[in-house]
């Protein structure tokens, strides 16, 4: 992944991290930060399906979970369940703040039950499912935010910041290589079966999904000591009871996590530390990830935002006021 995405190493190990944990991922960034990029780079490393579900205003439930078709043959007819695009192993959901909410509802759903009826039938979604929403937090017209309890649903929210100078002249001529690549590749009538619509090439080997089964399965032996349990339930549980610690969290915070917010760090604090070639998970572990799980399980007051104060400051300061186990 990271040969195809420069500057964004933080990115890749979280996307790696919800593949693991087994959950759904919101990310957040400005246009041109390699979002989509980096959700295809991941897909295209895994024997999965992948399929993209571009977000408009116009979308119906419908576009995104499939519709039963009526189909007529000789003597006869019936219906048939024909599956939308959210029937596969990694699924972009580009945009998801410009879907109306009932589509956004449709999307949730299928993320949590991991499962759709439709006109009474039940159809489960692929063993392996994923999928990696994304929204652009500057444009506010023609979108629909996401509710705090359908944020909720979301095992991490991971944003995209600008890449150093650095790495933005390294972008540069990784693009200008694929370029020139694409452009042989063409000239020769010889491009690579499946290539990517960014124009990567498809990696020779890819990881086959059992591989990632017997990770989650690894994942699931990893030790968490009872203090490190504690921990994590007494970061989240200062996000509830903000008065116990400062008046400044007590100023900032109206709506504290929920029990998700503590099992979203208990399961990708076990998956930092498989990462890491450990067997017991740290408090470090847990610090690696808690701003990616809390930052959108936090309701900000207005005096937080009038005072121009972020989740992740508020998260700091929650991290500072708890003590270490």
């Amino acid at each position: 992944m990271q040969a195809s995405i420069v500057g964004q190493e933080t990115v890749v190990e979280r996307l790696i991290i919800g593949l693991l944990a087994n959950g759904n991922l919101l990310v957040e960034g400005l246009p041109g930060l390699a979002k989509t990029r980096a959700i295809k780079a991941l897909a295209r490393n895994i024997e999965a399906d992948f399929s993209r579900i571009q977000f408009t205003p116009d979308l119906l439930p419908s576009d995104v979970t499939g519709t039963e078709v009526y189909y007529q043959a000789d003597g006869g007819g019936s219906f048939r369940f024909e599956p939308g695009p959210i029937f596969a192993n990694i699924v972009l959901g580009d945009e998801i703040n410009r879907a109306p909410a009932k589509v956004q509802a449709a999307m949730l759903e299928a993320m949590e039950e991991r499962q759709v009826t439709v006109a009474g039938t039940t159809h489960r979604m692929p063993r392996l499912f994923m999928v990696m929403a994304t929204q652009n937090p500057v444009e506010q017209e023609g979108t629909y935010p996401l509710p705090e309890a359908q944020l909720d649903r979301f095992l991490m929210h991971v944003n995209i910041g600008y890449p150093p100078v650095e790495d933005e002249v390294a972008i540069v001529d990784l693009v200008r290589r694929e370029e020139a690549e694409a452009q042989r590749a063409s000239d020769a009538a010889a491009a690579t079966e499946g290539r990517a619509a960014d124009g990567a090439a498809d990696p020779a080997g890819r990881i086959p999904q059992q591989a990632v089964f017997d990770a989650r399965r690894e994942i699931a032996a990893i030790r968490v000591p009872d203090a490190i349990k504690r921990y994590v339930a007494d970061l989240v549980y200062a996000t509830r009871t903000p008065a116990r610690f400062s008046e400044d969290l007590a100023k900032w915070i109206d709506v504290g996590g929920s029990p998700r917010a503590s099992i979203a760090l208990d399961r990708c604090s076990r998956v930092h530390a498989w990462l890491q070639a450990r067997d017991y998970v740290d408090p470090e572990d847990v610090r690696a990830v808690v701003h990616d799980c809390l930052r959108h399980r936090l309701g900000l007051s207005y005096a937080a935002e009038g005072e121009g104060v972020l989740a992740d400051q508020v998260i700091d300061e929650v991290i500072a006021r708890v003590a270490l186990p």
